[in-house]
């Protein structure tokens, strides 16, 4: 009797698992068209040359969610936010989610930050930027990184969180973090994620998962998910060839995103990016990305 009931209980388990994954949100995640979204980083620096042209041939590979991130031309690609907000409307599109900076950038071996223009951060402008959100009707405001190299670095970034957090709450947006895999390392023994988490409140922080900059740091974000369950409404989408050394397009690489999708609804997902960091051909990239999501 003990096997028989053994044997029905897993019979049941598992067909309620393929029945879930089928019927709960998660799954709606990719069934509804509107939630295919991108990272305009993905186009950097190249965006800016032809923002209505290089929206148009977004709007066309089926992407309808667009998070912006900051811009050499300053301001939203060189326009004020409701002229950026109209543009992409006219497309069929939504504007979701802007990415800021945290603090100033910190040499980088992928570009010169010695000649880019000074761009408003967190740190030393937060107000500023809370206000130029004001007539975007954007939600999500995303501090995309946090230049960190010490825990007092961090400790400071913390701070610039929770006082950014507050204030994007009284002008009805969210403030959320975006990670890199530089959050998951140890400073003096302590993980600046779990840091993080811990000290600022999600009522005032959510977050905004970069799955393979977690995945490169060894952090399963499911689990992830598990520990913070609720606090991820916004993902980046993007994959790593064997050994996590080069970005490939969604599907290329080893990232399992079937599982991780099918935890959506623990993570409280709303919407999602696909980025793919400096690419050779970015549209390329997000073609090849949306046929696998879409197929997945």
């Amino acid at each position: 009797m003990a096997s028989r009931r053994t044997f029905l209980q897993q019979t049941a388990t598992t067909a309620f698992g393929a029945w879930a994954l089928n019927h709960l949100p998660a799954a709606d995640l990719l069934k509804k068209k509107r939630k295919l979204g991108v990272q305009l980083f993905t186009f950097f620096p190249s965006f800016e040359q032809d923002v209505p042209g290089n929206l148009k041939k977004i709007a066309d590979t089926g992407i309808v969610d667009i998070e912006s991130a900051y811009s050499l031309k300053g301001g939203f690609y060189g326009m004020g936010a409701k002229e950026f907000r109209k543009m992409v409307e006219d497309l069929g599109m939504k504007w979701r989610s802007q990415h800021v900076l945290g603090a100033p950038l910190k040499p980088n071996p992928q570009f010169d930050v010695s000649k880019m223009p000074k761009f408003n951060t967190l740190k030393n402008e937060s107000q500023q930027i809370v206000d130029s959100m004001a007539e975007s009707g954007v939600k999500y405001l995303v501090c995309a990184n946090y230049p960190h190299d010490t825990l007092d670095e961090w400790k400071e970034g913390l701070a610039v969180l929770q006082k950014t957090g507050e204030q994007a709450k009284k002008a009805g947006m969210v403030l959320a973090y975006h990670n890199h895999a530089s959050e998951f390392k140890a400073l003096d023994g302590v993980i600046p994620y779990d840091l993080m988490c811990s000290q600022v409140s999600g009522d005032v922080l959510q977050l905004e998962l970069d799955l393979a900059w977690a995945s490169q740091a060894g952090i399963d974000p499911v689990t992830l998910f598990h520990k913070y369950p609720g606090r991820f409404p916004l993902w980046h989408v993007k994959d790593f060839d064997e050994g996590y050394k080069n970005l490939k397009p969604v599907g290329e690489g080893i990232i399992d995103f079937k599982r991780i999708f099918a935890a959506a609804k623990v993570a409280g997902t709303k919407h999602f990016f696909i980025e793919h960091d400096m690419p050779a051909d970015a549209f390329a990239s997000i073609k090849s990305s949306v046929t696998y999501l879409r197929n997945m």
